[in-house]
This record gives structure tokens, sequence and C-alpha cells, in this order.
């Protein structure tokens, strides 16, 4: 066999092909066994009959036809090997000369990664928000735990902003109540914005037994985006109750003993949070800082399949659970179809860039991957699967899917190193340590390894 490559332009390819008929022969025995397989011919046995009697009753070209089809992924495999390629996606193959005894030629047009050149970049630099916690946020983290900790009472009055309400609702569009538009004992807390638009003044006043319509813009079901005339019946009211802020508090709602060490303890979990949170910042802007040095041509192909690929989750997985359709999302996005394609065609375009650069690196840096870095990156990622750690990595295994984490865990790797080499620099100005470790001993820039993911899958706020 005999290839050569031309290069179409610095992410595409076309092989040249071409393989001498003998080559062809294990294919076309393999093709005479399949069809002796498949066919009977009166007297011979299945299996047994003679390449000449197949050619005679059911035509040599089939056969060549099989053979051909069982060889050309191998011999486009070897091309590529000897060509040192490195393919994205399925090559596009034409048979340009073949007949019988004599050679086959074809060509192989396909993707390939684009060379990339990664420059110093030990002179990146970036700011990052400073870790600070004032008393307005433990204040307002420990007043978040005494509100799950509130009590309610009925009362015989008109509801308020802060009481809970049980109600029953019934929703109409266009005069007619909607199948899934009917609910009963619904309980809502006044003011907590966590139903629909417009609730709040209507319950607002009301006793048990009382009753108002209002009229919102539904988000989720049937009519989801679509004016609906409300009804809401008010059942019961409830005065919500909070416990006083004091030591009794702090051992009611957690393992310490005075109000002033949960506050201690709250202030240290803000710090933690707000550092981690900081750490994420920087690996967003080193990456964004080391795409912007480097030039990388995006294979046209696929892009497109990214974006479609994008647009299918989003379409199939994600407006189901949120009740909406693409008019009703791009209403809500604020933009038209053309604005909101633009935006998926960039950020799936930085996505494809991020993981050439990194992939790029890990080859450069000689970075490999352990069974310890890859068990705990498969625990992170089942926790937010919310899958057990087992299920996760069985589904990992049946998918194939090893790889690709193993492919997450390089990447992040390769973006420690950069912002290792990098100055990181808060908004006071003072340089940020992010080998800094938690009480757990975990370090803030674990946040590496999902960084580069979440560039890959970088998508619109949902």
């Amino acid at each position: 066999m005999k290839s050569a490559v031309e290069t179409l332009n610095p992410t595409r390819v076309r092989l040249t092909v071409e393989v001498p008929f003998e080559e062809l022969k294990p294919s076309l025995d393999a093709a005479y066994k399949k069809i002796n397989q498949q066919v009977t011919v009166p007297g011979f046995r299945k299996g047994k009959i003679p390449a000449r009697i197949i050619d005679q009753r059911f035509g040599r070209g089939a056969v060549l036809e099989e053979a051909i089809n069982d060889a050309l992924p191998k011999f486009y495999t070897e091309a590529v090997n000897e060509g040192e390629l490195n393919v994205l996606g399925q090559p596009e193959i034409d048979i340009t000369e073949f007949n019988d005894n004599e050679q086959l030629k074809f060509t192989a047009e396909v993707d390939v990664r684009p060379t990339i050149e990664i420059p110093d970049f030990s002179g990146i630099e970036v700011t990052v928000d400073a870790v600070e916690v004032s008393d307005e946020d433990v204040d307002k983290s420990v007043e978040q735990l005494r509100d799950r900790f509130a009590s309610t009472t009925p009362v015989e009055r008109a509801a308020a902003e802060g009481d809970v309400v049980t109600i029953d609702l019934e929703a109409k569009v266009d005069g007619e109540v909607l199948e899934d538009g009917v609910a009963k004992g619904v309980t809502y807390t006044i003011g907590s914005g966590q139903l629909l638009d417009g609730i709040d003044e209507a319950v607002t006043g009301l006793e048990a037994g009382g009753s108002a319509t209002f009229t919102s813009e539904l988000k989720g079901g049937s009519a989801a985006g679509r004016e609906a005339e409300v009804k809401v019946d008010v059942t019961a009211v409830q005065a919500r109750e909070l416990p006083a802020l004091d030591d009794d508090f702090a051992q009611l709602a957690s393992e310490f003993d005075t109000l002033e060490e949960l506050r201690a303890d709250s202030r240290k979990r803000l710090e933690r949070m707000k550092k981690y949170d900081q750490a994420t910042q920087a690996q967003e802007k080193v990456l964004d800082a080391l795409l912007d040095l480097i030039e990388v041509p995006i294979p046209e192909k696929l892009l497109k399949d990214e974006v479609e690929t994008r647009k299918h989750n989003l379409e199939h997985h994600q407006f189901p659970m949120m009740g909406l359709n693409w008019d009703s999302f791009l209403e809500r996005e604020g933009k038209t179809a053309e604005e909101y394609d633009a935006e998926l065609e960039k950020q799936a375009t930085k996505g494809i860039k991020t993981q050439f650069v990194l992939d790029e690196l890990v080859s450069k840096e000689q970075l490999s991957v352990n069974q310890e870095e890859l068990t705990e990156h498969l625990m992170r990622r089942a926790a937010t699967s919310g899958m057990s750690p087992d299920q996760f990595a069985q589904a990992v295994v049946e998918g194939g899917q090893v790889p690709m984490l193993v492919g997450e865990v390089a990447r992040g790797k390769a973006l420690a190193l950069v912002v290792e080499a990098a100055k990181v620099v808060d908004s006071n100005g003072e340089t940020v340590d992010l080998d800094d470790e938690d009480e757990d001993g975990e370090t803030v820039e674990a946040a590496a390894e999902e960084a580069p993911e979440a560039a890959a899958e970088e998508k619109s706020e949902d």
C-alpha cells in the first residue's frame, strides 16, 4: 500500500491511497466466507459453496463490494498512521479507481488537529476578587440558618408578607382550564418569589377562605410562556416565628455551644467558599489570557457539529425539564435566534480551542494521569451528577468514557501548570497563593480540573 498526504488547509487533509490487488486477498477471502454463511445453493452444504459458484450465482461484483467495505477502514487507518495524522471525526472517502484484479485507489478527506505552538506563558498576570468576609456576610449566613428553623402558627387574620399560606391554584388560558393547571394544597411563603409573578400581591390581605384572580406568565407546563388567568384560593394562613439569636439557637442548629462560636464557624466557611471561588476565577482568567496568546484554526465541520450537539442537548434534554421551547427560551434570554446562534458559536469555538491548546500542552509537558488522580476526579464528577461513585464509575466504564475522564484530568493538570507560572493578585494588590489548603486538606487549586471542561461546555445560563 502507498499513501500520500495533501494539506488542504490548516485543519483538513486529503489522503490518496493505492492498494495492490493482492493486499485485498484477506478481505476477499472474508467476503466469500461471509456470503457462504448467508446464502443457500442446492447441491452444496451451507458454508461449503465454491467461490466460482458464488460468482456465477450472485456475481463477482457483490463479493468485491463486500471485500472493499471490509478493507477500506483498515487501509485508511494504515494511511493515517503512516502520515502521523491526528484526525478528527469521520473521513469522506471516494473510490477513484478499481477494477477486478487491479489496484484499488481511493481518497479520504478528513479534519485534523491543527499544529499549535505553545508560547511562553510565564508573563501572564491576572487580577481576581479579594477574599473578604464582612460582618454583613456572616449575618446573612446566620439568618439563612435561622430561617430554616422557623416555626409556624395558624392565625385568623389577613395574610401578610412573610406568612405561610396554603393555597389552591387554577390556571386558565383562553378561558379554558389547563389539564396541568390545577394544584391543591400548595404551601407558599409570601415574598419568597418561588411561584408565579403576581401571586404575592394577590394573596396579601386575604384571610383563610378568601380568593383572588390575577394574570401571570406561566413558567412551566403545557402552556409555558403564555399569559394565564390564575385563580388562587387561600385555605390557611400561618405566621412564621424565627427563633431568638442566642446560645440556645446555636445549640439547636449546630454542634456549637454559643452563638459566637457559630458565627466564627460561619465566617470560616464563607472564607473557604470565597477562596474556592477566587481559585476558580483565577483559572478562568489565566485560561482566557493563555488563549489570547495563541491563534488556533478551528475545523469548520467540527465547529458545526459541536454547535448542533449543544442545540440538540438544550432542545431535547433541558427544555423539557424547564417547560420551554425555542420561542419561550429566546424570549426569556432576550435574544433573537441569530443572536443566540452567534453566541453559541462563540462559546463552542472557545471550547474547542481550549481543548486543542491544553491537549498540546499535555503532550509537550508529557503529563500523565495516575489512578489516584483519576479516582479523585471520578468522585467529584459523581457528586455533581447525583449518582453514587460506584454507579457513576459503572456508567463511565460501560459508556467507554474512561479516556474522556483521563483527558479531563490531564487538561486540568496542564492548566494548573500555566496558573502556577502566572502572577495572580487580588483586587487589593496582594499576591494570591493558590496552594493554600482548607481544613479538609483540599487545595483550592483543585478548581483547575473543572475550568477547562467548563470552557468546553460553556453555554447560556438556563
